[in-house]
C-alpha cells in the first residue's frame, strides 16, 4: 500500500490508527479506549466511528473525538456507510434494527420510522442476541440506497435514504432473498444489479433487489468483494456454516461458479471466517470473525497477516492523505 495512507482499525475496545512504515504498518495511536467499536468510514480528513455507545466524530484524521449522538434513538450502532456521490450524506445501521440518516456529516441524525415499524411488523431477530434485528450493510446507485437486514432481509429506498421499504414485496411468493443478509454491494457499472452474501447462500438479483436468484446455495457467507473494474469478478468470504470450513473463493463468471482463493491462508478455517473485506487502493483487506486482519494484492491473489498486535478488529477504513 502506499505510504500516504492511514489506516482505521475498529476493534473491540478502541480504534486503533496506523500508518505504513515500509511495506509493513505500525501502530501510531489508539484512542477512544473503552468503546466497542463496530464500523469506521473517512471522508478526506473527517472520521465517523460507529461504537455499541454511539457515533464518535473526529475532523483531523483521528488526532481527536467527539460524540455526536444527537437525533439517535439507538446507540449500539452495527455499520456505517457513505454516499459515494453525496459529501455529507452518512447512513447508520443500529442493533436493534433501525437507520438513521446525517445530512450534514455526522453532526446530528434523523431516524426511520417505517423501518422501526417493519421490524416490529415482520418480527425481526438475532439469533445471538435478544434484540429485534440489526442493520449491517449498506449500498448505493445514485438516489437508491439499499440496506441488509440481520434477520430480516433487504431494504431499498428511491429517494437517497428518506424512506424505506423490503426490496421483496412481502406478498410475492417467489423470488425472495434468505432473510439472515449479512452485507449488501452494488456495481458501479450497474444501476440494477445486485449481490448479497447471506446465511443461506450468495444471492444476486438482476432487478434491483425485487427478485433474487441464490448462486451458491451451499455457502454460508458474509463478505463479497466486487470488482469495480469487471462485473463478472468477486472475491467470497464463505463457509460451510458459521463455524465450518471458512475460506475465501473467487468467481470470473458473475457468481456462477467459484474457485478456491486463499493462498496464503491455512484454510479450511474451523471456527471463524471473513467478517468484512475492505479495499485501499490496489490492495484488499479481510477482517476475519476471529478479530485478524489479512491483506493481498488484487493483481495476485495471496494473503498475508498484517497488524497482530491489533487484537478483536471488527471493521477497518483508511484515508488517502494528499501528498
Amino acid at each position: 500500500m502506499s505510504n500516504q495512507v492511514r489506516l482505521l482499525l475498529a476493534t473491540s475496545n478502541c480504534i486503533a490508527i496506523c500508518e505504513s512504515s515500509g511495506d509493513d504498518w505500525r501502530v501510531v495511536q489508539r484512542d477512544l479506549m473503552g468503546n466497542y467499536a463496530t464500523s469506521v468510514i473517512a471522508q478526506q480528513a473527517q472520521v465517523l466511528l460507529g461504537t455499541r455507545n454511539g457515533i464518535f466524530r473526529s475532523d483531523d484524521m483521528g488526532d481527536s473525538w467527539r460524540l455526536v449522538n444527537n437525533g439517535l434513538t439507538i446507540h449500539h450502532i452495527r455499520w456505517i456507510a457513505g454516499h459515494p456521490d453525496s459529501p455529507g450524506l452518512i447512513f447508520a445501521g443500529s442493533e436493534p434494527a433501525g437507520i438513521f440518516l446525517s445530512t450534514d456529516g455526522g453532526s446530528s441524525w434523523r431516524g426511520t420510522p417505517e423501518v422501526e415499524a417493519l421490524r416490529e411488523e415482520q418480527r425481526w431477530y438475532l439469533p445471538y442476541s435478544p434484540e429485534a434485528g440489526c442493520v449491517r450493510g449498506f449500498a448505493f446507485s445514485g438516489r437508491r440506497a439499499y440496506a441488509a437486514v440481520e434477520v430480516g432481509g433487504t431494504l431499498v429506498s428511491d429517494d437517497g435514504g428518506q424512506s424505506w421499504e423490503l426490496s421483496t414485496p412481502p406478498t410475492s411468493p417467489e423470488g425472495r432473498i434468505h432473510p439472515d443478509v449479512h452485507s449488501v454491494e452494488t456495481h458501479p457499472s450497474s444501476g440494477e444489479m445486485i449481490v448479497a452474501p447471506t446465511g443461506g447462500g450468495f444471492y444476486v438479483s438482476d432487478d434491483g433487489g425485487v427478485n433474487w436468484v441464490n448462486h451458491y446455495p451451499s455457502s454460508y457467507c458474509r463478505a463479497v468483494w466486487w470488482d469495480p473494474e469487471d462485473i463478472n469478478h468477486m472475491l467470497l468470504g464463505s463457509a460451510d456454516w458459521v463455524n465450518r470450513n471458512g475460506r475465501v473463493e473467487e468467481s470470473r463468471d458473475g457468481g456462477f461458479s467459484w474457485q478456491p482463493a486463499s493462498d496464503g491462508l491455512d484454510v479450511p478455517w474451523g471456527k471463524y471466517m471473513v467478517e468484512r473485506f475492505t479495499q485501499v487502493g490496489n490492495e484488499l483487506l479481510a477482517v476475519l470473525s476471529n478479530g485478524e486482519v489479512w491483506s493481498s494484492n488484487l493483481e495476485d491473489i495471496s494473503w498475508h497477516r498484517i497488524l497482530p498486535e491489533v487484537r478483536d478488529v471488527k471493521a477497518a477504513g483508511a484515508i488517502l492523505i494528499a501528498d
